[in-house]
């Protein structure tokens, strides 16, 4: 992980929509750093979907997420999909 980055944020959300994106960064973060808890994680991911429904824009922020922290959305979102585990712990790719 890169130390101090900053989330991508859109200024226009909501104090309560950026907490739900907020929260959905951070156990992202943690799937790769200590492991996490799928449930949590897929309810964090639809509570981002609610803030962010279109896929161009999803795709947008991982982009800009992954650049600045080195952790992918998609994978940590496609991972928790295939999983039946109930924790997830991902590996940051060389």
């Amino acid at each position: 992980m890169k130390p101090n980055y900053q989330y991508p944020l859109d200024l226009d959300w909501t104090k309560d929509e950026m907490i739900q994106v907020t929260t959905f960064y951070s156990l992202v973060e943690d799937a790769y750093e200590k492991g996490v808890d799928r449930a949590n994680l897929l309810a964090a991911y639809n509570g981002f979907k609610s803030v962010v429904p279109d896929k161009g824009t999803e795709r947008q922020l991982g982009r800009a997420f992954e650049a600045d922290s080195g952790y992918s959305l998609y994978q940590v979102v496609k991972a928790a999909k295939t999983s039946t585990a109930p924790r997830l712990k991902l590996r940051v790719a060389p």
